[in-house]
């Protein structure tokens, strides 16, 4: 019953949990595809001392589960003052181990001989990063966007603690306070929870249908297989 829909946006501020997310999620994405990208870019292409090292140390703490760097992590978040900003809930998820490593199996795999060609040329580095090597890895770049879109979008543990205030909540957020405040009272309206749930869920479907072949094909180029 689109009734259900009317009725979500009119009884709780979902427009506002929709605005929130959809910031917070393309600022997110954004910022982890140019920061993963050029540190990926660092550790495939440019040669520095202890270049293989630090990547390895950086690779460590993937094994480090979220739930023990959250403390610490929240702890620096309040003493900068982002507490119910949007910066506390942009800032901690715009790099990824996972993102540098996939991108950096990427940029691995494009032949030496354009870079050299681009540096004969006369290019910079960064112009060679720019316009080579970022134009050919757009199968990788599309699946990371992806995995970010999916995981910020759907991600409730890390706003439950920053968002504090109402017009800073996320759409996750919004429904999990939402079907809280119905079921305390022991009234839950069903229909409306659901609706909420396809509010949220809607978005990750489309980017998925519509990036799914770009996904494929970053995974299989990048070397991350089954």
């Amino acid at each position: 019953d689109f009734e259900n829909y009317r009725n979500l946006f009119t009884l709780v501020p979902f427009g506002r949990y929709f605005l929130n997310t959809a910031i917070v999620t393309f600022l997110t994405v954004a910022g982890q595809l140019i920061i993963t990208s050029m540190a990926a870019y660092g550790f495939s292409r440019l040669h520095f001392f202890g270049r293989d090292t630090i990547f390895l140390l950086y690779l460590a703490t993937m094994m480090i589960p979220f739930q023990i760097t959250l403390s610490p992590l929240f702890l620096i978040v309040f003493r900068l003052g982002w507490i119910n900003t949007y910066q506390g809930l942009i800032i901690p998820g715009i790099s990824s181990v996972f993102g540098i490593f996939l991108l950096r199996q990427s940029f691995m795999g494009i032949p030496q001989d354009y870079h050299d060609a681009a540096r004969i040329d006369g290019a910079s580095e960064f112009t060679i990063f720019t316009r080579v090597f970022l134009p050919l890895t757009g199968p990788a770049l599309t699946t990371l966007g992806v995995f970010a879109f999916m995981g910020t979008w759907t991600d409730l543990l890390w706003p439950l603690l920053i968002a504090r205030d109402q017009h800073l909540r996320t759409l996750e957020l919004g429904l999990a306070y939402f079907n809280a405040s119905t079921t305390a009272f022991r009234q839950t309206n069903w229909p409306l929870v659901m609706a909420a749930a396809v509010v949220v869920m809607l978005p990750v479907l489309v980017v998925y249908i519509l990036a799914q072949r770009y996904f494929v094909a970053g995974i299989s180029l990048s070397g991350v297989k089954g």
